[in-house]
């Protein structure tokens, strides 16, 4: 699945390059188009009591943007238990195909007490389309 973004001005720092802490924020944009994309948006799986917080975040930066570039956001789910899901991404620039970043977010599953569910048992429905985007 991919997520293609166009990098703004205001998101650049004083060399002209993308400061690192907006990687973060594009990855959850592409996650939450991921989920529209599969036909769940995260106002549908939080109608149905679901959350799914970050448990952590690991990237490696290989290359910059800068204003007007546009970036892809290549994404796969690398695990995918019922309870917990890795995503995958590698960013890379449109233009040029140089990767930007090679990274990871870990994730689980809970309801509205933020208490872990397995969306296998309880949301069959949801869990199938997660399980279709595993990396094989």
């Amino acid at each position: 699945m991919v997520f293609e973004r166009k990098i703004n001005y205001y998101e650049t720092d004083r060399m002209g390059v993308v400061h690192h802490s907006n990687y973060i924020k594009y990855l959850e944009e592409a996650r939450c188009d991921m989920l529209e994309k599969l036909e769940m948006p995260f106002e549908m799986l939080e109608e149905n009591g679901i959350t799914i917080p970050v448990l952590g975040v690991n990237c490696t930066y290989k290359s910059h943007v800068t204003f007007a570039d546009t970036i892809c956001i290549h994404m796969v789910i690398k695990e995918y238990t019922g309870v917990r899901m890795t995503v995958g991404y590698k960013v890379t620039n449109k233009s040029t195909g140089k990767i930007v970043l090679e990274g990871e977010t870990k994730h689980c599953f809970t309801n509205r007490e933020i208490k872990p569910i397995n969306l296998k048992k309880h949301h069959r429905e949801f869990s199938e389309k997660f399980e279709r985007l595993i990396e094989k």
